[in-house]
């Protein structure tokens, strides 16, 4: 069994004028939620310069905690909020080539 992370990315497209809002609601359930979560090793959000498009990446320990994760009430709770600012489209995958300078 390999020790690398399971990497979830999520490409939310934002309504008009509402990106601020959509970063101030993953935050919050990032730092509430999410990083209480087993598996959960890292988040990042990268906000569009044009205000379009918010992208979560995050590594989980393994699928199946980012199952456990998809299922937790609290993050189900969360998802109808982002849904009123955002479209979401998610894939889940491990990284198979990285370069750092």
């Amino acid at each position: 069994m390999s020790d690398e992370p399971v990497i979830l990315v999520n490409v939310l497209k934002v309504k008009p004028g509402q990106q601020d809002a959509l970063i101030a609601l993953l935050k919050q359930n990032t730092e509430t939620v999410v990083r209480t979560l087993h598996g959960w090793k890292t988040t990042r959000l990268i906000a569009a310069k044009d205000g379009a498009g918010v992208v979560i990446y995050s590594e989980w320990a393994t699928p199946a905690a980012v199952e456990a994760m998809r299922s937790d009430p609290r993050m189900q709770a969360y998802l109808p909020k982002i849904m009123e600012l955002a479209s979401l489209d998610s894939m889940m995958g491990s990284a198979v080539f990285g370069e750092t300078r």
